[in-house]
C-alpha cells in the first residue's frame, strides 16, 4: 500500500473570498481531503465550509496543533498515512509552517518518509517583500522582537545594521495590538535616512504597501492598531 501524502493547504490571509487569493488546485485537494491538522477547529471548519460548501462537516477528522497539543499526540497526528490516507496541514492565515506552526510535522513526515506536497498560496512575508521595493535578492525573516523595551530597541538596531553590513533586508512582525507602539518605535530608533516598508492587510480592500525613509514616515500620521502587518527594514550602504 502507498503511503498517504501530508498536503500543507494556505488559508486566506482574511475575510474574502478563497478563490480570489488561492488557486482551484487547493480547493481540489481540500475536496478530497477528510483528515486535517489544525491550530483552531472552528475556523478551519469555516475556511473548509467556505472552499468547499458542498463538503460533509460531519466526515472531517481534525487533529488540534495549537498550544496545548501534547506533543506524544502530535507525533502520531501522521500515523494515518500508512493506511494510505492524506492528510492536510491547515494555517491559519497564509501558509503552513512559515511564521505559522506546522514545522513539527512537517518533520515528522520526512522522518517517516512520507511525501510532504506544498500547496501554492499568499504568504505575507513574501507578497510585502515583493511590493517593498527593497532588496529581494538577499532577505531574512526575523519572526517577532523582544517585548521588552530596552530589549527590543537593541534588536532593531542590531537588525539595521546587520541590514547595512550585509545589503540583506530584515523582515519582522508584531502582534496586532502592538503595531503603532512598534511603528513609533522605529521611527524613534532606526537613523533618519534607513528606509522603512510597511505593509497591511495584504489581499484586502484595505490594502496598504509603503516603503519611506524614516525622516519621510515621521511627517504622516497612519493608524495600524489590530491589523495584520508586516514591517521591513533597509539601511543603504
Amino acid at each position: 500500500m502507498h503511503k498517504g501524502k501530508l498536503y500543507l493547504i494556505p488559508t486566506t490571509l482574511g475575510d474574502n473570498e478563497p478563490l480570489e487569493v488561492l488557486p482551484f488546485s487547493v480547493k481540489k485537494i481540500v475536496e478530497q481531503t477528510k483528515h486535517f491538522i489544525v491550530e483552531n477547529e472552528k475556523s478551519a471548519r469555516r475556511f473548509i465550509k467556505r472552499l468547499c460548501p458542498k463538503k460533509s462537516q460531519q466526515e472531517l477528522v481534525l487533529y488540534s496543533l495549537d498550544k496545548y497539543a501534547e506533543e506524544f499526540e502530535v507525533q502520531h497526528y501522521l500515523d494515518v498515512c500508512d493506511e494510505g490516507i492524506n492528510i492536510g496541514l491547515l494555517s491559519e492565515a497564509g501558509v503552513p509552517a512559515i511564521a505559522d506552526p506546522g514545522a513539527s510535522v512537517v518533520s515528522i513526515a520526512h522522518q517517516k518518509n512520507i511525501k510532504v506536497v506544498p500547496l501554492v498560496g499568499p504568504s505575507s512575508i513574501l507578497l510585502a517583500m515583493m511590493a517593498s521595493g527593497l532588496n529581494g535578492q538577499n532577505f531574512a525573516f526575523n519572526g517577532y522582537l523582544p517585548i521588552d523595551s530596552k530589549e527590543r530597541q537593541q534588536a532593531i538596531k542590531a537588525l539595521e545594521r546587520l541590514s547595512k553590513d550585509k545589503n540583506q533586508s530584515q523582515i519582522f512582525i508584531e502582534t496586532p495590538y502592538r503595531n503603532n507602539k512598534m511603528f513609533s518605535e522605529l521611527l524613534r530608533v532606526l537613523s533618519p535616512s534607513t528606509k522603512l516598508c510597511v505593509a497591511v492587510d495584504i489581499t484586502l480592500e484595505t490594502e496598504f504597501i509603503k516603503t519611506l525613509e524614516v525622516k519621510e514616515w515621521k511627517s504622516q500620521k497612519h493608524d495600524f492598531h489590530k491589523k495584520p502587518m508586516i514591517f521591513i527594514v533597509h539601511k543603504q550602504f
